[in-house]
């Protein structure tokens, strides 16, 4: 496995194929690099070298005590664009992966990165506060944290249903896909599952955006049951430099699995401009 050690201490496994111009992933939560696989195969075959990594405390890397909050993350992808000497890079991150992303150009810059990809992504800011009031009640993240307390196991199983819109009339349910939610889930720490709870929810990135100029493509569905895109997406693509918003019509918030076909195109697309 490649793996390698942050400044800290942790081990940071990551999957690094294929040649050409590069493009990083950032996974959202509970998940690890394993759900990137869609975009991971169609963009290796068109000739790009893909990286993408298990966030600490998820899938096969190492699960720390201390460090599972957002600057952390941004830092441990900062260690590991260092560690490859990665420059040029188009930077995508999904879900809390797309906070981190943000996170990481505002502490570490731009030097690396060509463009940036948001996808379902958590930024500006998931919680209700006077200055956000679309958010969300801090209420709901209290609940996944005590879900994650009680049963995470099956929290995970029922979280993957609305995770993947499997709840909206019409859908086509993959059970494999539900399984493979569960599985990376449940791969997690259960102290990093619950303090990235915190992370994803409580980070005001809205500063952070403000100082993203390289060309920037937001990707949502409005379908999205997890981040609203009225209160992310939509806000997002207006405190960045140079966004452009694709809106996917009737995805969920795992729209890379279920609507890959048309993520793919969006993202070859947005390289090759």
């Amino acid at each position: 496995m490649n793996t390698f050690t942050t400044k800290d201490g942790t081990t940071i496994y990551f999957k690094d194929w294929g040649s050409g111009p590069v493009v990083t992933f950032s996974h959202g939560w509970p998940l690890s690099a394993d759900a990137w696989d869609a975009q991971l195969l169609f963009l290796g075959k068109k000739g790009y070298r893909v990286i993408a990594h298990d966030r600490r405390g998820h899938g096969r890397s190492g699960q720390s005590w201390e460090g599972n909050n957002m600057d952390q993350y941004a830092d441990d992808l900062a260690d590991l664009l260092d560690h490859l000497d990665i420059t040029e890079a188009t930077m995508v991150g999904h879900s809390t992966g797309g906070g981190e992303v943000v996170r990481y150009i505002a502490r570490h810059g731009q030097k690396r990165v060509a463009k940036v990809v948001l996808i379902g992504a958590v930024p500006p800011l998931m919680l209700k506060t006077e200055a956000n009031p679309g958010g969300l009640p801090i209420s709901v993240f209290d609940d996944i944290r005590a879900n994650v307390v009680k049963d995470r196991s099956q929290f995970f199983k029922d979280l993957g249903v609305p995770f993947y819109g499997y709840n909206k009339p019409g859908a086509k349910v993959s059970l494999g896909v539900q399984d493979s939610f569960w599985l990376q889930g449940m791969q997690s720490s259960i102290i990093g599952a619950y303090d990235c709870i915190k992370a994803f929810s409580e980070t005001d990135q809205t500063e952070d955006l403000k100082q993203i100029t390289v060309p920037t493509l937001v990707i949502q569905g409005d379908a999205d049951q997890i981040v609203p895109i009225d209160d992310s997406g939509r806000l997002s693509v207006k405190l960045v430099k140079n966004g452009t918003l694709k809106v996917i019509p009737g995805a969920p918030h795992g729209l890379c699995t279920t609507h890959a076909d048309i993520v793919n195109e969006e993202l070859l697309a947005f390289l090759t401009k």
